[in-house]
């Protein structure tokens, strides 16, 4: 599955001179935690959340902190206090991400960014948004739904996908049957466990070893 699958596609936006009133009215009506920041030809500059809109309701600045041989440290806090308008309190550059992505690069690059949201970017102009709201639902899915993606998906570059029993039970798939070669039964049931939806993965496929000319046994469990 790719971003483009999954992301919202019309994006709510406000451009670098809205003012925090107006953020916070758009954010207030449409239920939302966040929207992009965008200039004219709609190419992201950063993002606004409720968390900065919040920071902006403290009544002074936040205690400076300080570094090592009491340097200050500046972590953009005291700026966010007195921005007025969306492109002063965004946080900026806006981490981003291509629509033919997988969904599994943008779940990464969410936790380990600790966003909760991607606009998605084609030609430097922003044609969607995902969340992890999106990437919750979507690993909420039947598990009729998880297998036919690992039949359409991982298992299609298989010489022989027929020959593979899969089996999903809450999220947790079982693989049986015969594989084309040592490193494909290897690699199988990591792609699957990258599969939106699926928490592990119990794998048991034959695959014939050249080097000594019999079939093996490769189980695996991820």
């Amino acid at each position: 599955m790719k971003v483009e699958d999954l992301m919202t596609r019309e994006v709510r936006t406000v451009g670098p001179d809205a003012s925090l009133k107006d953020v916070a009215a758009l954010l207030a009506e449409h239920r939302i935690g966040g929207v992009p920041v965008v200039d004219e030809a709609r190419k992201p500059l950063g993002v606004i959340t409720k968390a900065d809109i919040v920071l902006k309701e403290l009544a002074d600045p936040p205690t400076t902190k300080r570094g090592l041989f009491g340097r200050k440290k500046d972590d953009g806090a005291e700026a966010k206090v007195a921005a007025r308008t969306a492109g002063e309190a965004m946080t900026a550059p806006a981490v981003t991400i291509s629509p033919t992505m997988p969904v599994a690069s943008a779940a990464a690059w969410m936790v380990e960014s600790g966003i909760n949201r991607l606009p998605v970017v084609q030609r430097d102009a922003i044609v969607g948004i995902i969340t992890r709201h999106d990437l919750v639902r979507v690993f909420a899915r039947p598990d009729a739904e998880i297998e036919q993606e690992i039949r359409n998906d991982a298992l299609a570059g298989t010489a022989w996908p027929e020959s593979i029993e899969v089996m999903v039970k809450d999220g947790a798939v079982t693989m049986r049957g015969q594989a084309d070669s040592i490193g494909e039964a290897e690699m199988l049931p990591l792609q699957v466990r990258h599969v939106l939806g699926v928490v592990a993965v119990d794998a048991e496929l034959q695959a014939w070893d050249a080097s000594r000319e019999e079939p093996v046994k490769i189980t695996t469990h991820v």
